[in-house]
């Protein structure tokens, strides 16, 4: 493991969380009374185009996985609309986890769709961008010592972080403090970016202060 790769990861990972940053401020530029509180939707999806945008150009350009082979035209758009489907499914599976969890099933759909979307987003965009429409390459990261190089390693600690965000977020709710963002799904959204946040800066910094432990096996 190069100091170098470690250093291309940071700086990666910080041009992730600009993405962030870029869609709050740029759209205060165009649409009026925009903020992320008032207009939250609005925010979740410029956010979520925004974040899924830098993640694809990053791949393009870094190219964490390079594969000897080289694929088709037909192979890959094939795997691009897997992807597509792939992140549907997330959407939709995580839609109604947050149901069976207590978000209300009639109203509210399109808040809670949305806060699936922006959970997908911050996880399943990278997996795919990363390991493609691949369930078995998935699991054996998500897996105990399943890691193979220090992207997966970040990957690992970002989803799993933004995860914890979500989950923590949703513990203001309840209270009666009467916040404007403790209205579904605000304080569980801004729960999730913020671990997504705190996933992509900590990741870099975890693997530098391990990396004489760490080794990765080839898959």
């Amino acid at each position: 493991m190069k100091d170098t790769d470690i250093k291309r990861l940071l700086y990666t990972n910080l041009l992730c969380i600009f993405s962030i940053v870029l869609s709050i401020f740029i759209p205060t530029i165009f649409l009026d009374n925009f903020s992320i509180l008032e207009t939250h939707l609005t925010w979740l999806c410029i956010c979520s185009a925004f974040v899924t945008a830098v993640n694809l150009v990053l791949y393009l350009v870094v190219k964490p996985n390079v594969s000897s082979r080289r694929s088709s035209l037909s192979h890959k758009v094939t795997r691009a609309l897997k992807c597509c489907i792939y992140f549907l499914l997330s959407c939709f599976f995580l839609h109604i986890i947050f149901v069976l969890y207590g978000a209300p099933l009639i109203e509210l759909v399109l808040e809670t769709f949305l806060f699936a979307v922006i959970l997908s987003t911050f996880t399943t965009v990278p997996c795919l961008c990363l390991l493609g429409p691949n369930l078995k390459a998935w699991l054996r990261v998500f897996s105990r010592n399943g890691v193979t190089s220090i992207w997966e390693n970040s990957l690992q600690i970002t989803t799993i972080s933004s995860f914890i965000g979500a989950w923590l977020g949703a513990f203001p709710i309840p209270l009666d403090w009467e916040r404007p963002w403790q209205v579904w799904p605000i304080s569980c959204t801004l729960g999730a970016t913020f671990g997504y946040v705190a996933g992509l800066v900590s990741s870099p910094l975890w693997i530098y202060w391990n990396r004489k432990q760490l080794t990765y096996k080839s898959s």
